[in-house]
């Protein structure tokens, strides 16, 4: 049973009570993120996340540790580019528990400078290590490609320059500037009462000033083309994209169809074509990535230098397949089943369940329940995905990047429109 509760200051609380479980997942979200910060800004969101597991005026890091250890529950947080989340899971009857850590955390850090030093050398080691996975490295350089220098294309993390430029004023000031209450979701899902976590947050949450920060986020400009990075690695690895779609946009249910039907499986186009038929990569898949404003449909694959050419002619080739109808009506219907199991399979747990509904507040502004979930993926046509397709598959509009050392094998001629070198930033990033 969903609920929601809006604060007299804008702080929006939401529970789905959920029976035969004895697990609570409970999360403190931001609408905040890297895309919200200014150059000289860049890993702020990311460093004040750190932070706030820092200390308190109560608790020490190693208490608030030690607290949620005691009771077999965990805490954690993420930074992303348009959000930030602190959350908690435990066994219900130690709700009370997380509640008074994430308020605690929340609204009582201390920013004690000798925390931010100490902090400070972990986020340097975390940035330096940022490349050590190249798949998850080119996924990096993909966004900075796709995105220029706009926020969107700039790492969560932020670079040494600006981290090590970061002082206990700038932390405390942009918290202050971001976190408020007009933009802070508190979400509960598990075996909890909706009465009972108004009651516990709504009188220290409930006390923070009215406000909330306006103003649209400056668009970005897609960097259409081939990047190419050189890197001695046992394998190419390449990131392809196409203009997709943001939150919010009606079609994202043929979107979410168009990307399982192409690569969402091994049973989809890219993996049965490039990995079962040719044998030319172990890992291929395709994969969305959604906005406030924009989006893109990514390809994935890593392979050898010398099939590099092959293998994203065969994707391409795909892409511009669906986009020419080449799907049938069997085809279509094993991609929306395949969808809709995995989103209900996904959604059997409290914290997946709490992070789907804050989502839908966030870019929907209500509640999307599993059967029009459902609903919604078996209207999707034929004629709606091809469209889609054609849509987002347009030669000269697509970027690749490719990661690794080609050994003299060329990817020039493809239709990413010309081919160009990586920006600065990027240049940055691989030496």
């Amino acid at each position: 049973m969903f609920d929601k509760t809006v604060l007299d200051n804008g702080i929006r609380i939401l529970t789905e009570q959920r029976t035969g479980t004895r697990a609570v997942s409970l999360g403190v979200w931001v609408q905040n993120g890297s895309r919200h910060e200014e150059r000289r800004q860049g890993g702020l969101s990311h460093f004040v996340e750190h932070l706030l597991f820092k200390g308190t005026e109560r608790r020490s890091a190693q208490r608030i540790a030690e607290e949620m250890d005691s009771v077999g529950g965990f805490i954690n947080a993420f930074t992303g580019r348009e959000t930030t989340c602190y959350y908690a899971k435990v066994v219900d009857e130690h709700l009370p528990l997380a509640v008074d850590v994430l308020k605690d955390i929340f609204l009582n850090s201390v920013f004690d400078p000798d925390e931010i030093e100490r902090e400070r050398t972990v986020i340097l080691q975390e940035i330096a290590s940022a490349d050590e996975n190249p798949e998850d490295f080119v996924h990096d350089l993909f966004s900075r490609d796709y995105f220029g220098d706009h926020p969107l294309g700039r790492p969560i993390s932020g670079e040494a320059e600006t981290v090590n430029g970061f002082t206990r004023d700038d932390l405390v000031g942009f918290m202050a500037e971001r976190y408020l209450p007009g933009r802070v979701i508190i979400a509960g899902a598990g075996n909890l009462s909706h009465a009972e976590l108004v009651e516990a947050v709504a009188g220290e949450f409930g006390a923070l000033p009215s406000g909330s920060l306006e103003g649209a986020d400056l668009p970005p400009e897609i960097g259409h083309g081939l990047f190419q990075h050189l890197r001695e690695l046992g394998q190419v690895h390449i990131c392809l994209g196409a203009p997709g779609l943001p939150h919010g946009d009606p079609r994202h249910y043929v979107a979410h169809v168009l990307n399982t039907l192409l690569g969402g499986g091994m049973s989809s186009r890219l993996f049965q074509e490039i990995r079962e038929r040719r044998g030319k990569a172990y890992s291929v898949y395709s994969f969305l990535s959604s906005y406030r404003d924009v989006g893109y449909l990514g390809v994935y694959v890593g392979t050898k230098a010398e099939w590099t050419r092959e293998v994203v002619d065969l994707a391409v080739e795909e892409m511009f397949k669906v986009a020419n109808g080449d799907v049938t009506e069997a085809e279509l219907a094993r991609a929306r089943n395949q969808l809709i199991g995995n989103t209900l399979l996904g959604l059997e747990s409290a914290d997946s369940w709490m992070s789907h509904m804050t989502r839908c507040e966030m870019h929907h502004g209500r509640q999307i329940s599993l059967d029009e979930i459902a609903e919604g993926v078996r209207a999707v046509s034929l004629d709606a995905v091809e469209a889609l397709a054609r849509e987002c598959f347009v030669a000269g509009s697509l970027t690749a990047t490719v990661l690794g050392d080609l050994d003299g094998h060329s990817v020039d001629g493809l239709p990413f429109g010309n081919p160009v070198q990586p920006s600065a930033a990027a240049s940055a990033i691989d030496s």
